[in-house]
Order: structure tokens, then sequence, then C-alpha cells
């Protein structure tokens, strides 16, 4: 199992989800992601991706003083969506 990351900071919806969509393409089931963002709308949008496409928020953290947010997912079955 593989760990992976996305810098998706300093762009906004729906950028955040599409990148994580194409990122999550080149991963396998079992793999770990974390998206490191900046738009607070993707601490709902990503996990809202994740649920329709069978994958696992297993993690949020967010760094106040820089506005950082890290959505670590976990890809199931779907990962070619």
């Amino acid at each position: 199992m593989a760990r992976a990351t996305l810098d998706a900071r300093r762009l906004l919806c729906p950028l955040p989800v599409i990148r994580t969509q194409e990122r999550v393409k080149g991963l396998a089931p079992g793999d770990t992601l974390e998206v490191t963002c900046t738009d607070p709308g993707a601490l709902h949008d990503i996990p809202a991706w994740c649920r329709l496409n069978g994958h696992r928020v297993t993690g949020t953290t967010e760094d106040r003083p820089s506005h950082e947010l890290v959505i670590t997912i976990v890809i199931g079955g779907a990962a070619s969506t």
C-alpha cells in the first residue's frame, strides 16, 4: 500500500475535488492519499465525493494560522473513478 500526496492549496471549488479525482486514478485500492488544500469548501466536497465513489476519509486536520486543511483518504475498490 502506497502513500501519496496532493497539493491543492490556493485552488478554489471545484478544482480540489477534480484534482483529487485525477490523482486517485493512479492509485490502487488500499493506498492512502493526503490532500492539502486551503478552500474551506473542500472539507465538505471531498468527503462527499469519496462517499459517492467508494473511498473512505480517515482523517481531517486544520492548521488555523495557515488555513491549510489536510484530508486523508483511503482508496476503495472504485479507484478508477
